[in-house]
């Protein structure tokens, strides 16, 4: 069973992770990899984009089954509460028109991502979707640079398809989020956990 500490620490950083997303939807800058996938399905379908994100992530976890990776905690919070928190933070925050107020969004939005994983990883329940794919394909002898390179072009390249925003803001994601999420993860993982360079592998 997990302790109350780490569960809490797992589900600030699941809903700051959403938030962050949010933030960088509503610059109108760019978005992430996945994330310009799953506007680009929202845009397709009318769904929401939390829930293309909870769709996408059971798929992915659905692609784990013949790859022998394992379920955590974690792992399932992770598909329901970014969605959700998602969802939720792009009902309430308003859209954005001055260069200014969108530049803002999207620094504190990649930030807010940066955070939230770095405490997701750190609580140590499980991979979330996308991440336990990359590493049971890396299992199998394949870089782990290579393959996590390979599935976030493929998002990518699918979500601009779809008519994902691809721009600025996906460069500045993408050069920025892994830094950042090792600067929080030391910050949060106790010494000796060895949780650091495990997760630093998966950026």
């Amino acid at each position: 069973m997990p302790r109350p500490r780490q569960l809490s620490r797992l589900l600030a950083g699941l809903m700051a992770a959403g938030l962050g997303i949010a933030l960088v939807v509503r610059s109108d800058l760019g978005l992430g990899p996945w994330d310009v996938l799953h506007q680009g399905v929202a845009q397709r379908t009318g769904i929401s984009m939390g829930m293309v994100v909870l769709g996408v992530g059971v798929l992915v976890l659905a692609s784990w089954l013949p790859l022998g990776q394992r379920l955590g905690v974690g792992t399932v919070l992770n598909v329901v509460v970014v969605g959700a928190a998602l969802d939720l933070c792009l009902l309430v925050l308003p859209e954005l028109h001055a260069p200014l107020a969108r530049w803002s969004s999207l620094l504190t939005g990649v930030g807010a991502v940066g955070l939230g994983s770095g405490l997701y990883l750190s609580a140590g329940m499980g991979p979330g979707p996308r991440d336990g794919l990359m590493t049971a394909l890396a299992a199998r002898g394949a870089s782990v640079r290579v393959v996590r390179t390979g599935i976030e072009l493929s998002a990518l390249a699918l979500g601009w398809v779809l008519g994902g925003t691809v721009g600025i803001g996906t460069l500045v994601f993408a050069l920025a989020i892994g830094p950042l999420v090792q600067l929080f993860l030391e910050r949060f993982t106790p010494p000796g956990s060895g949780r650091v360079a495990v997760a630093a592998g998966r950026q």
